[in-house]
């Protein structure tokens, strides 16, 4: 059986460089204005990965969409010397930023509300035959710290499908793995969050 993971022999890849990938490149070599002519390009695509993950949180959520990709978008402005790889390696970074904020304000909002009412949020996409219940955003956020530490490769895919919206082949490229080990890992990395967000800790995650 052929590998299919790996890179077939003898046949150069055709070299792929939109746009966006293009300003990226030169904006990792230090050219501010590609910066400037690149963020226009991604800001609404940015805008809609944001609204489509707070869509399917509670619906009292205080942070719009808006105030989520504002904030950051002024973390990425203010990455420097970053080896950009390709689009969904920036969407990558994006989601990271995404993770940090969404839990900053769950942090807060916590802070604020008597009884320590609770963030909530939702594990998309069934796991099994039964409905993951909800949880809050700090222990989604506390499972998938312990998540990394047992495995980064299944935490890293969980926040860039999760909190980054990317497709499962944008995460293949990300990761520089194929998209049936992303398929395999990612059904893997939720089976593993459902069990420790409803039964509790657990030990190894595969």
């Amino acid at each position: 059986m052929p590998n299919r993971d790996a890179p077939t022999q003898g046949v150069p890849a055709a070299p792929q460089c939109g746009p966006v990938t293009g300003l990226l490149r030169a904006w990792g070599r230090g050219e501010i204005e590609a910066r400037e002519k690149l963020m226009p390009l991604v800001y609404e695509e940015l805008r809609s990965r944001a609204a489509a993950y707070l869509h399917r949180e509670r619906a009292d959520h205080t942070l719009q969409p808006t105030a989520l990709i504002h904030e950051t978008y002024l973390r990425l402005v203010g990455q420097e010397r970053v080896a950009w790889r390709n689009r969904a390696h920036f969407f990558g970074i994006a989601a990271q930023m995404m993770r940090r904020i969404l839990v900053d304000h769950a942090r807060g909002y916590r802070r604020g509300k008597r009884f320590g009412a609770a963030v909530r949020v939702t594990l998309d996409e069934r796991v099994g035959t039964a409905d993951p219940r909800d949880c809050e955003m700090l222990l989604l956020d506390q499972a998938l710290n312990e998540l990394a530490a047992i495995d980064p490769h299944l935490a890293r895919i969980v926040e860039l499908r999760y909190f980054g919206g990317l497709t499962e082949g944008e995460v293949a490229s990300v990761l520089d793995v194929s998209r049936s080990t992303v398929t395999r890992d990612w059904n893997i990395a939720r089976g593993w969050l459902y069990r420790r967000i409803t039964v509790g800790p657990l030990q190894g995650a595969r």
